[in-house]
């Protein structure tokens, strides 16, 4: 089988070699095969979930419980905050 890629394809193979993590472009591509099924695999044994989510989020809006901008990023601050906390920690 033969492969064409572009342009913009290449340079991210190539940046993929040069960090020393693959050997071949093969490898790259490979992993990049891999990682694309196991995201589809959890999208599909999750879908459920995540519609039921954004039910709920949408139930939440048109009863007024929603967040402002601000508020969501100060919450999404407050995580990331905590997570770097708790990563120096172990």
């Amino acid at each position: 089988m033969t492969i064409k890629v572009t342009p913009e394809d290449e340079q991210l193979i190539q940046k993929s070699l040069e960090s020393g993590a693959f050997a071949t472009p093969e490898e790259v591509i490979h992993r990049a095969l891999e990682s694309l099924q196991a995201d589809e695999e959890w999208l599909r044994s999750n879908r459920a979930v995540i519609h039921d989510k954004i039910e709920r989020a949408f139930d939440q809006f048109e009863r007024g419980e929603g967040l402002t901008p601000e508020e969501s990023l100060a919450q999404l601050e407050a995580k990331k905050v905590s997570r770097r906390a708790q990563q120096r920690r172990a």
